[in-house]
Formats: C-alpha cells, sequence, structure tokens
C-alpha cells in the first residue's frame, strides 16, 4: 500500500492549473476543466499527478474511478489536503478538513451507537472518515443511509491519522 497525502494548498493559483494542464493526459485535463471553480480544477489535477500513473481512467457504475489491470487506487480532497492511496487490492481513503457537525447533519448520518461517541468535532470527523473510507473501498461511494455502513467491517481494516488540520482514514483488505 502507498499513501500520499498533500496538503500545501497555497499552491491552488491559475498558474499552477496552467502548469499542471499540459503534463496531465487528455482525459484528466478534460476532466479538470469540466469544473467551473479553479479548486476543483486544480485537485483534478494535482490527485492526478500524486498517482503519478498515466494510465486512462475507466468508471464503474456508481463513478468511482478506476485503471483496468490496476493498481487500486483512491482519491479525496477537503479544503486543507489531498490524499491517494494506491494497492493491489481494494482501497478506500478520505480526509476531511476538521470542522463543525451541526446535529442535524450528525443526526443524517450516525446511527446512535455512534453519536454516543461523538464527544467533539475530530470525534465526528473520524467516523465520516471511516464510513466514506470503507464505501470507497466498496465501490459505491456515498449511499442513501449512512446510519448502518460501518456494520459489517470484519473483513477489513482501517488507519485513522490525524493532524490539527484535517483527518484521513484507509480503508484496505486483511491480508
Amino acid at each position: 500500500m502507498r499513501v500520499s497525502i498533500f496538503d500545501d494548498m497555497s499552491q491552488c493559483t491559475e498558474s499552477d492549473v496552467a502548469r499542471l494542464l499540459p503534463v496531465v493526459n487528455q482525459q484528466r485535463r478534460e476532466q479538470a476543466l469540466r469544473y467551473k471553480h479553479l479548486f476543483g480544477q486544480w485537485t483534478c489535477l494535482k490527485s492526478w499527478e500524486m498517482l503519478d500513473i498515466d494510465k486512462e481512467w475507466q468508471y464503474n457504475e456508481y463513478g468511482k474511478p478506476f485503471i483496468a489491470g490496476g493498481p487500486e487506487f483512491s482519491i479525496s480532497h477537503c479544503k486543507n489536503g489531498i490524499a491517494v492511496a494506491t494497492d493491489t487490492q481494494p482501497i478506500g481513503i478520505d480526509i476531511e478538513s476538521i470542522r463543525h457537525a451541526d446535529e442535524a447533519l450528525v443526526a443524517r448520518t450516525m446511527n446512535d451507537e455512534e453519536r454516543k461517541r461523538i464527544h467533539s468535532d475530530a470525534d465526528f470527523i473520524r467516523l465520516w472518515t471511516r464510513k466514506e473510507a470503507y464505501l470507497k473501498y466498496l465501490g459505491t461511494g456515498i449511499i442513501d443511509d449512512l446510519h448502518h455502513v460501518l456494520d459489517d467491517t470484519k473483513c477489513v481494516l482501517f488507519e485513522t491519522i490525524e493532524t490539527e488540520r484535517y483527518i484521513y482514514t484507509i480503508c484496505y483488505e486483511k491480508v
């Protein structure tokens, strides 16, 4: 497994987008330019550069990107960082800035047991990144009912890493 984190978001400038556009393949260039905002363009291009695989991407029925013949990969970004994970087995990664989670969001995304474990914004983000990394591992992305996402995770492992600005979680198969 290889995990790369990039957290110098000051490079999100028009000149950095212009620098990266000619470096990426046509498919990724077109995808980046579909974003209306500079931040979306830049994170699309920077994550491709971090992935360092110059092959065409395909997408499963849920929109998860993959490369025929591998490697397996997962990409995530937030206001404070970009996370890229690659492996020979399915993998999921999620990175989120530590921010306030209002009660409505907690109620919409967490079950009763999970809500009992939330005593701070970081507690919520820890659980959220775990759920999203698991859904990326499965290849489904966000689903309608998030309350029971982590009910059956016996065959996977999670690693959660925290900084003062963000938390990221990696989900991968037990070997």
